[in-house]
């Protein structure tokens, strides 16, 4: 199963103020995530930001944000998004869902396991999420594995989004996502 475009929406599970400082690879994670987020963005993805206890833990880092000022922003005490219930119509009525985001083994797993039993198509973006450790980390992308949720990397979301070479859009997103020093 590839990613459509199409029926794809990016879930960015929070990614705020206060989690960031916590977790493994911080800065190296959140520039990762910018670079999903914009490549969502030019891509014509929808986005939501999701943000646990924002009175407590702060919102979305702006940096991420300002990429996506359109983008459903939901807030949300339950791990899961999806016990939350927060998640827009936007989202759920695409068939695919593209996550990243923190932390790896609380809401970002909680949620994906979610998205699975209602029957979407997930696809986690393994170099895009980050927990407090690197065990944490990995063994909640085992178990979302293991639970039918695809792992992928940034470059795979581009490419099957993109689908051919050779167009004006695939020399713009290689120009601007490929070339140079990325994150």
């Amino acid at each position: 199963m590839l990613i459509n475009k199409d029926d794809a929406t990016l879930l960015v599970v929070d990614v705020q103020e206060k989690l960031v400082p916590a977790v493994q690879d911080a800065v190296g994670m959140v520039a990762r995530c910018r670079w999903l987020i914009a490549v969502a963005i030019d891509l014509g993805l929808p986005v939501v930001f999701s943000e646990q206890y924002p009175q407590g833990l702060g919102e979305t880092l702006p940096l991420l944000s300002a990429l996506a000022p359109q983008a459903a922003v939901v807030e949300k005490l339950h791990f899961s998004c999806m016990e939350g219930q927060c998640l827009p119509d936007s989202l759920m009525s695409r068939r695919q869902v593209i996550v990243c985001g923190m932390e790896t083994h609380v809401c970002v797993l909680q949620t994906v396991m979610g998205l699975l039993q209602e029957g979407k198509q997930v696809f986690v973006v393994a170099d895009a999420v980050s927990s407090r450790s690197l065990l944490d980390r990995d063994y909640g992308l085992q178990r979302m594995r293991d639970a039918g949720a695809v792992l992928v990397t940034r470059e795979m979301v581009l490419f099957e989004c993109l689908r051919v070479s050779g167009t004006p859009l695939f020399k713009q997103m290689s120009q601007r996502y490929l070339v140079g020093d990325q994150p």
